[in-house]
């Protein structure tokens, strides 16, 4: 590709959210290819309060949408847990590629350096995920739970001033913050499902740009597609809302048969669905829509219908 067009990438502006468009621009230059970030500061950064109250995830992607569909920017690198699931990709984007899928698992940072299970009735744990949340409450009911916004810098700060006792971050994303020293423990997947898209970097851009979209699939790791679509596809299927506690977590077994584990949640935990299920790495959103339907079957409507939002 020519480096006669300097490709713009937008981005948010958290450190995070820097050190992988940081990542996509390496990339780029491995192709050939200049480009320089757009940094845009999105209503969920802004924002401190109930992420429900500006439409939920949705709040930190917004913007950047605007940007590329404006022409503004030419390429999108997200977290794909921020895009939404249960809504089609805005009409003019598409998505171009996925990057190899990083650490999916959440770590634990203590203030004392002491484990979850070792720690004393009421010790505060700063989260404002509900999926944390839920299955917080249902493994470590001793702990409390206090609402904690903001990127990971700036909660960890808050844990070092004492306002929280304990931190729950993705480990990819710490170790994208160089933070990864810190972790005191990394919880078990049975412990802590992730977030549908974990650890996945998406690159978007408009459908009518062919360059990027070559370049996309350049860069694209098949693996990790497949398990976004077959996790995206599930989490359609449940049409939660910005306050559903919902898990998921999509892997391929040696021989090449795709899995995909979801878990619905009420707010605290006491209320939990679990499914999971094999398919042909072929078809991926086929098992994502199975596995929801399952859910679906036990009950999932239900609580999800049941939780404010």
């Amino acid at each position: 590709m020519s480096r006669t067009r300097i490709i713009r990438i937008a981005t948010r502006s958290s450190p995070m959210a820097l050190a992988q468009a940081e990542q996509v621009a390496g990339l780029l230059a491995g192709h050939g290819v200049d480009s320089e970030l757009v940094k845009v500061t999105t209503a969920g950064d802004r924002w401190m309060g109930d992420l429900s109250k500006l439409g939920g995830k949705g709040a930190f992607v917004k913007e950047i949408d605007r940007a590329l569909l404006d022409d503004e920017a030419d390429l999108a690198v997200h977290c794909l847990k921020d895009i939404p699931g249960d809504i089609p990709v805005p009409e003019g984007l598409a998505f171009a590629g996925y990057l190899p899928r990083e650490d999916v698992h959440d770590a634990v940072i203590t203030r004392t350096g002491a484990p979850l299970d070792e720690l004393p009735e009421g010790t505060v744990v700063g989260t404002s995920s509900v999926r944390r949340t839920a299955q917080l409450r249902l493994h470590y009911p001793h702990l409390a739970v206090k609402p904690l916004r903001g990127n990971v810098n700036t909660r960890l700060a808050r844990l070092e001033e004492g306002h929280i006792d304990v931190l729950i971050a993705a480990v990819s994303g710490l170790h994208r913050v160089d933070q990864a020293h810190r972790i005191t423990e990394t919880l078990d997947l049975d412990t802590m499902c992730p977030p549908i898209g974990a650890g996945v970097i998406a690159l978007q851009c408009r459908d009518d740009d062919s360059r990027l979209l070559d370049l996309g699939a350049r860069l694209d790791d098949p693996a990790t597609h497949r398990h976004a679509d077959a996790e995206r596809a599930m989490l359609h299927a449940l049409q939660g809302h910005c306050n559903s506690p919902i898990a998921g977590h999509a892997t391929t077994d040696p021989t090449g048969r795709l899995t995909l584990h979801g878990k619905v949640f009420n707010l605290d935990g006491s209320q939990w669905l679990d499914a999971k299920h094999w398919g042909v790495p072929e078809d991926p959103s086929a098992l994502g829509f199975f596995v929801g339907a399952d859910l679906l079957r036990q009950g999932a409507r239900a609580i999800i219908d049941s939780i404010p939002h």
